[in-house]
């Protein structure tokens, strides 16, 4: 080993130790259980006169037995509840510069507020959330609305390259699974959906006792333990859900060729990768950082885009779940060159599963990774997604204050092996949306619409 390369190496160390020990400025999480039973998750902090909140339940797309159902339910949580009209829900939030938000995918919904944390605003504020999640109304006459425009929405996303794929994509690596399972649902599905199988899934799944509640801003810990009974207290009883069933990790390879009208052709390539509680969910991330996760510094990106110009952008990432999520790389480029793109990334791919990364690559993923660890926990709104991941998922409350030090110990051995383990290059799921009819295996018709556009 040269002086030159042991001082580099040296160097890049120091810089790592450096970087970790900046990042350790983690937030102090406590925990508890409310009398609802519902896990809570708090973060106090004075420093801004804002409060945080969300609450997350077990209620996802996953859970659909009629598609559209999960969306729907939770699409219509803030548009009529108990004593509260839709517009004396948003006037009220509105009044008092309060937001109300939320988010649903295949595990969760979610009901977000940010609010000042003053005590006017703020009481004003969780009345009406603890409302809207508590006592929905699911009003026939805002059911009939929005299904009307769920309905034209879908309409127009089948018309859409991106859209087309990614559903398509979905089928392909889950099958029968429910994570296949559009979370928006299908115009087919939602046109039956009635106010009836709202309030059974609002019932079935809205429960304190599976609920998390992350808090994060200006409260103090017995203001937050009153807030969390608050939102969760008068949730239905809990009743026994469905057992998810295994994902199948090693799929067959397909290839799916769909004619569409799109100037470029969309290509998706992936299979099952990881859950959230995958022992190798340090080794992956970092590694798919060095493969296509790290944009312009990512080894998809230099060979496709840089070295040969066959597309603007090229990515890969892992969408960790409950149960293994997609692991999934993308890109658009002509569709005179999509083979030829498609070809590269293949081969891309199986060469790093054979032989990983090397140690300079490893060693600047870790050094973008930890340096930009401050980016993630940097507002209170990061902060409390943070903690609903952590209570949801069962991971460890230390989860933040290890983050750096995880990153720092993965190696390049223990990147190759995870790779190998989980991602099997023979066996992955295709779709390329744009393909020439001319191409060999192309489907022989356009997507609903798409001779439209």
């Amino acid at each position: 080993m040269s002086v030159k390369t042991s001082a580099s190496k040296l160097l890049s160390a120091a810089v790592l130790c450096c970087v970790a020990s900046l990042a350790f400025a983690t937030p102090n999480i406590q925990h508890w259980q409310s009398a609802s039973g519902a896990k809570v998750l708090f973060v106090e902090d004075h420093d801004i006169p804002m409060l945080d909140v969300a609450v997350s339940v077990p209620a996802g797309s996953r859970y659909d037995i009629k598609s559209g159902v999960a969306s729907m339910t939770h699409d219509l949580l803030d548009l009529g509840a108990e004593g509260l009209s839709e517009d004396a829900i948003s006037s009220g939030m509105a009044d008092i510069g309060a937001q109300l938000g939320g988010g649903l995918d295949p595990d969760m919904a979610s009901v977000s507020l940010r609010t000042l944390s003053h005590a006017a605003e703020r009481d004003g504020a969780l009345s009406i959330m603890a409302r809207v999640l508590q006592h929905p109304a699911f009003l026939d006459a805002i059911l009939a609305r929005e299904k009307t425009r769920v309905i034209a929405a879908l309409k127009e996303a089948e018309t859409k390259p991106e859209f087309i794929a990614s559903r398509a994509f979905q089928k392909a690596v889950f099958g029968q699974h429910p994570y296949a399972l559009p979370v928006s649902g299908d115009v087919a599905s939602v046109e039956t959906i009635t106010v009836q199988d709202l309030q059974d899934f609002y019932r079935t799944h809205y429960n304190a006792s599976r609920a998390v509640v992350a808090i994060m801003g200006d409260v103090t810990r017995k203001e937050a333990e009153a807030i969390a009974q608050q939102l969760t207290g008068e949730m239905p009883a809990s009743t026994e859900l469905l057992k998810l069933p295994a994902v199948t990790m090693q799929i067959q390879a397909s290839e799916q060729r769909i004619v569409h009208p799109a100037s470029q052709s969309h290509i998706l390539i992936g299979a099952p990768g990881m859950s959230r509680s995958d022992p190798d969910y340090f080794p992956l991330y970092v590694g798919n950082y060095i493969l296509g996760g790290g944009g312009f510094v990512s080894r998809l990106m230099n060979e496709v885009r840089e070295k040969r110009g066959l597309a603007y952008s090229v990515y890969s990432y892992f969408m960790p779940m409950g149960q293994p999520g997609a692991f999934q790389i993308g890109l658009q480029t002509k569709k005179e060159q999509a083979d030829e793109a498609l070809t590269l990334v293949r081969k891309t791919l199986a060469e790093f599963v054979a032989n990983g990364p090397t140690e300079k690559e490893l060693q600047a993923a870790k050094q973008n990774i930890i340096g930009g660890f401050p980016l993630r926990i940097d507002s209170n709104r990061k902060i409390l997604e943070y903690l609903s991941v952590i209570g949801f998922y069962d991971l460890p409350l230390s989860y933040l204050d290890d983050f750096t030090g995880r990153v720092e110990r993965v190696t390049t051995a223990q990147i190759k092996d995870a790779f190998a383990r989980h991602i099997h290059p023979d066996h992955m799921a295709t779709v390329i949306v744009g393909a020439p009819a001319s191409l060999r295996g192309a489907e022989s018709t356009a997507p609903v619409g798409a001779e439209n556009k």
